[in-house]
Formats: structure tokens, C-alpha cells, sequence
């Protein structure tokens, strides 16, 4: 099994980040349309959007 490389500080707040933000749009939106549904969604694309984007210093 390969050993895999610890995340950066960067690459885990980013991963944070995203998280966090993704919650805030999916309550956001499930207060908006009434669909609870709407929070696990948003979690998952903010974990995604974290998950692939470049952190700032690399």
C-alpha cells in the first residue's frame, strides 16, 4: 500500500472552507425552498469545490 503524503495546512483549511461555505449555501437554500434536502447538497459540492481547486500557494 502507498504511503500518502499528510495535507498541507493550505489544502486542509481549504477543505474547511468549503465545507462551510457549501453548509451555509445548503441551509440557504433549504430555507429558501422549503426542500431539506438542499443541505446535504451543498455540503457534498463544497466539499467537492474544496476538494478541487488549487489551493492559493501551490
Amino acid at each position: 500500500m502507498a504511503d500518502r503524503a499528510p495535507l498541507s495546512p493550505a489544502r486542509r483549511k481549504q477543505l474547511i472552507v468549503g465545507i462551510i461555505v457549501g453548509a451555509l449555501v445548503g441551509v440557504g437554500v433549504s430555507l429558501w425552498t422549503g426542500f431539506w434536502l438542499w443541505l446535504p447538497a451543498g455540503l457534498l459540492v463544497g466539499l467537492a469545490t474544496g476538494a478541487v481547486m488549487r489551493p492559493p500557494n501551490d
